[in-house]
C-alpha cells in the first residue's frame, strides 16, 4: 500500500509505504524500475461507428505504429482490444508504453497532431492522469496508509520579512487519529526559535527525531522558504526522506508541482496557491484543501480508498476530480478507455425541445412570515437515487436500441442495459445510508456504543460521501467532464420535478400546507380548520413508496421564519431560520443546535464574528418574546456595548476576497483600502486570495480606513457607526418575516430613551 508516489525526471518512481504502529511507526520505499506508463491510440474509423470495421482499424493502427515506433519516448507498442467509450463495442486499439511518466502528454499530442491539417485520424486516450493516480491505477494498489500517519504542523505569520518571519515559525507535532476534525494550528504553540538559524535547527531536530509522515503547512510557500533558508545557512535539514541506501543524488529536497494561479469559477475570482511536494512525505496546504476543511482525515482516507488518489493529491483535489477518479476505476473495470478531451457533441434539439429540457430543479416560493409547527421533509440523496433508480447514465439516456418515452416531459428513451453511473453511485449511497443509520441508532440508544473517536470518524466518512453525491448531478452538465452528458443532466431534473410536484399534491390533499419547497426539501405545516388531516408519517410512507425514493422526516420545528428577498416582497429561496423542537438554546453550538440558520448574515463568510453573534442573540430573543420591539430592545443593548468600546477588535474582523489587482479598482472601497495597506506593508496578495481587516474610520478613503488582521490587538480602535449599520442590517433579516425593515428598526431605536430590563437578558 503506497502512501506516497514520487517520480523525478527520467528516474523510476518511488513508492513509499507506512509500516508499524502508531507507537512504533516506520516506513519502506520501493524503486519500481519496471514501471512503464501507457496510453492508447484509437482510429477515427473506430470512433465513427458503435461497431466499427475491425480489419480496417487494425490496418490503420499498423500504419501508424511504424511512425510511433520512431518516437524517442516510446518503449513498446502492441495492439489490444478496448472500448473507446461506453457506447462503443470492443475494438482494436494501439497500446503505447513510454519510458517515463513525463512523456505521456508529449506522445498524446503527437498522436492527435499526426496527419493532414484539419483532420484527426487518431485520438489519444488515458493521457491526462496525474502521475500518482496513474501509478496506483496501473499497479492496482490502494494508497490508503496502513496506519494513522504522524504529522508535523508548520505555521508562519505574514507580517514580517522572510528572515524575521522564519524565526517566528510555529511547529507542532501530533499523531492524527482517523477521526480528527480540527486541522488548525494550536494558538498556544510558541515560535520555534528566536532567530532564523535557531528555528532551522529546531525544525531539523524535529524532522530527525519524529520523522513525520505528513507536513501540514499553514501556507504552501513555507516549504521553499525553509528549504532555501537551510541551504543559505548550510544546515542539513532532512526535509525529504531518503531510502535506506542513502542515495540522495536523484531525490530533490522538494518539488514545485504547480505554480500559483488565479481563475474564475461561477462568477467568482479564486486563487490557487502553488503546490509543493517533499519526497517521502505528504504535504497538505491548509489554504488549498477542500476535503480536510469539510470532513476529517477519516473521510479523506475513505475517499483515498475509493478513488485510488493518494492523500496528498486528494487533499487539494476538487469534488469533481475525485468523482472522476472513481468513475475512471469503474471504466477500467468495464474495459473502457478514458478520453483525453471532451469531444461528444450535444444532440440536435428543436426550440421546443430546448424549452422543455433546459430547466433546473423545482423551487416553490416560500410563504414569507413566522410560521409555527413546521415540519421539514427531505428526499434522501434525491439526484443520486434518481440516477440509480431510473438507470440514468451517458450511455443509457437517448439510446438507439429503444423507441419509447421514459423520461417525463422530455420523452427520452432510457436503455435497459445497466448504466455505469448507477454502478458508481449505488455503493456510495448504500454506504452513506448505513453510516447514517448507525449514527442514528447510537444516538437513540440509552448508552452510546460508539466511542467519540469512532463517531467522529463515521461522521467524517458520511460528510465526504455526501459531497461526492452532491456533485454527481451537476457534473453531468459540465462541458469538460470526462463522462458527462447534458441529456443526463436534463433527465435527472425532469424526474426530480415530477417527484417534487407529486409530493406537493399528495401533502396538500392530505390536509397539509406546503410553505416552501426547493429541489429535494419540503416544509409543511398543518392546514388550519382541516378536520380530516392525514398522518404525516403515513403520507411520507405513501410518497416514498410511489416515488421509489425515501422521503425522510428531517425534523420538527417549533417555528420557522422565511425571509423576503431584499429587492421585494417575494420569498427568498435560501434565507430562513427556525427553532427545532425539543432542543434547548445554548451559548455555543451543540451537536444538534437548537436553531437552524440558512442564508442570513451569521452564515455568510464575510460577516464579522460580532455581527453574527448579535444576530443569533436576536433570534433567541425573538424566540423568547415573539415581539419585534423586544428584539430591538436587545439590539439597543448590544449597540451600546459597541459604542462604548466593549467589543474586542478581533470580533470585528471582516473577511473578503479581492477579485482584481489593486490598480484595477475604480472605486475607493474598503477592499481597496485593505489591499493598499497590504502593499504598503510589503505583503503580496494575488487576485482571489482572502484579505481580512477591521474598519477603523469608514469616513476616510485612504489606507488608513482599515487595519489588517495582523495589525490589530485589544487596543485597536474601530468605527462603531460602521458596525452599527451592519448589525442593524442583520437585525432586519431577523425581523423581515414580521414585516420590519432597517428604517423601522432605526426609527424605533431613535425614539427610545431607555431600554427595558428584558433587553438586557441574553
Amino acid at each position: 500500500m503506497p502512501f506516497a508516489i514520487d517520480s523525478f525526471g527520467d528516474g523510476a518512481p518511488l513508492a513509499w509505504s507506512l509500516t508499524g504502529t502508531v507507537d512504533n511507526p516506520g516506513w519502506t520505499v520501493t524503486r519500481d524500475a519496471s514501471y512503464r506508463p501507457a496510453l492508447y491510440a484509437v482510429t477515427a474509423t473506430g470512433m465513427e461507428a458503435s461497431v466499427p470495421d475491425v480489419e480496417q482499424c487494425v490496418d490503420e493502427l499498423l500504419d501508424f505504429r511504424a511512425d510511433l515506433d520512431k518516437h524517442l519516448a516510446v518503449s513498446e507498442l502492441c495492439i489490444e482490444r478496448w472500448r473507446p467509450g461506453f457506447r462503443f463495442a470492443e475494438q482494436p486499439v494501439l497500446r503505447i508504453e513510454v519510458d517515463r511518466i513525463g512523456a505521456v502528454r508529449e506522445v498524446g499530442r503527437f498522436i492527435e497532431r499526426w496527419g493532414p491539417p484539419g483532420r484527426v485520424p487518431y485520438r489519444a486516450f488515458d493521457v491526462d492522469f496525474s502521475p500518482e493516480f496513474r501509478y496506483c491505477l496501473d499497479r492496482n494498489v490502494s494508497p490508503k496508509p496502513g496506519r494513522p500517519p504522524t504529522v508535523l504542523s508548520l505555521g508562519l505569520s505574514r507580517r514580517a520579512a522572510a528572515d524575521e518571519a522564519l524565526s517566528g515559525l510555529q511547529i507542532a507535532s501530533e499523531v492524527v487519529a482517523p477521526s480528527r476534525t480540527d486541522t488548525s494550528m494550536d494558538p498556544e504553540i510558541e515560535p520555534a526559535g528566536s532567530t532564523a538559524r535557531a528555528t532551522l535547527m529546531t525544525l531539523r531536530d524535529r524532522l530527525v527525531d519524529e520523522d513525520p509522515d505528513v507536513l501540514m503547512v499553514e501556507r504552501g510557500d513555507i516549504i521553499p522558504l525553509v528549504a532555501e533558508a537551510a541551504r543559505e545557512y548550510d544546515i542539513e535539514l532532512s526535509l525529504q526522506r531518503v531510502p535506506a541506501d542513502g542515495s540522495r543524488d536523484d531525490i530533490p529536497v522538494y518539488q514545485q508541482l504547480a505554480g500559483a494561479s488565479t481563475f474564475e469559477s461561477y462568477g467568482q475570482v479564486r486563487h490557487s496557491p502553488a503546490r509543493y511536494n517533499v519526497p517521502g512525505r505528504v504535504v497538505i496546504d491548509r489554504q488549498n484543501t477542500f476535503f480536510l476543511k469539510e470532513t476529517n482525515l477519516a473521510g479523506c482516507l475513505d475517499l483515498v480508498e475509493r478513488s485510488r488518489k493518494p492523500l496528498q493529491e486528494l487533499a487539494w483535489a476538487s469534488i469533481g476530480n475525485v468523482l472522476t477518479a472513481i468513475q475512471i476505476r469503474e471504466a477500467r473495470r468495464r474495459g473502457v478507455l478514458v478520453q483525453w478531451r471532451a469531444w461528444r457533441p450535444e444532440r440536435f434539439k428543436t426550440a421546443a425541445d430546448l424549452h422543455a429540457a433546459d430547466r433546473g430543479g423545482t423551487t416553490l416560493s416560500p410563504v414569507v412570515g413566522f410560521h409555527e409547527d413546521v415540519h421539514e421533509l427531505d428526499f434522501a440523496s434525491l439526484y443520486p437515487n434518481i440516477i440509480c433508480k431510473f438507470n440514468l447514465s451517458p450511455e443509457t439516456v437517448r439510446c438507439t436500441c429503444h423507441d419509447r418515452a421514459d423520461v417525463p416531459e422530455l420523452g427520452y428513451a432510457v436503455c435497459d442495459q445497466d448504466g455505469y453511473l448507477p454502478k458508481v453511485l449505488q455503493p456510495i449511497i448504500d454506504d452513506r445510508a448505513e453510516i447514517k443509520a448507525r449514527l442514528v441508532e447510537d444516538s437513540d440508544a440509552e448508552e452510546s456504543g460508539l466511542s467519540t473517536a469512532k463517531r467522529e470518524a463515521l461522521e467524517g466518512q458520511s460528510s465526504a460521501l455526501k459531497w461526492i453525491l452532491v456533485s454527481c448531478f451537476g457534473y453531468q452538465g459540465f462541458s469538460n467532464a470526462k463522462f458527462g452528458r447534458i441529456e443526463v443532466h436534463e433527465a435527472i431534473n425532469a424526474y426530480a420535478r415530477d417527484i417534487l410536484f407529486t409530493a406537493k399534491e399528495r401533502l396538500e390533499a392530505g390536509g397539509w400546507q406546503v410553505l416552501h419547497g426547493i429541489v429535494d426539501s419540503i416544509w409543511v405545516t398543518p392546514r388550519e380548520h382541516e378536520a380530516d388531516r392525514s398522518s404525516l408519517r403515513d403520507l411520507v410512507e405513501e410518497i416514498s413508496a410511489e416515488a421509489g425514493i425515501s422521503l425522510e422526516y428531517e425534523g420538527a420545528f417549533e417555528w420557522v421564519a422565511f425571509c423576503p428577498r431584499r429587492d421585494g416582497g417575494a420569498g427568498a429561496l435560501t434565507r430562513y431560520f427556525g427553532r427545532r423542537c425539543g432542543r434547548e438554546p445554548t451559548g455555543g453550538e451543540t451537536e444538534i443546535p437548537a436553531y437552524k440558520y440558512r442564508g442570513i448574515e451569521c452564515r455568510q463568510r464575510s460577516t464579522c464574528a460580532w455581527v453574527a453573534a448579535v444576530q443569533r442573540d436576536l433570534i433567541r430573543t425573538l424566540d423568547r418574546h415573539r415581539d419585534p420591539e423586544a428584539v430591538c430592545d436587545r439590539l439597543a443593548v448590544r449597540l451600546s456595548e459597541l459604542r462604548r468600546g466593549a467589543v474586542s477588535p478581533k470580533e470585528l474582523v471582516i473577511r473578503t476576497r479581492s477579485s482584481k489587482d489593486v490598480e484595477a479598482y475604480s472605486h475607493r472601497t474598503r477592499t481597496v483600502a485593505a489591499l493598499e495597506r497590504a502593499v504598503d506593508r510589503g505583503l503580496s496578495l494575488a487576485r482571489g486570495q482572502d484579505i481580512q481587516y477591521v474598519v477603523v474610520d469608514d469616513d476616510r478613503d485612504s489606507l488608513e480606513r482599515v487595519r489588517l488582521v495582523d495589525e490589530i490587538d485589544e487596543s485597536t480602535s474601530y468605527d462603531p457607526s460602521f458596525y452599527q449599520t451592519r448589525a442593524i442590517r442583520a437585525a432586519a433579516s431577523v425581523l423581515s418575516p414580521l414585516d420590519w425593515d432597517s428604517e423601522q428598526i432605526e426609527r424605533y431605536l431613535s425614539d427610545r430613551e431607555s431600554v427595558p430590563l428584558s433587553g438586557f437578558r441574553s
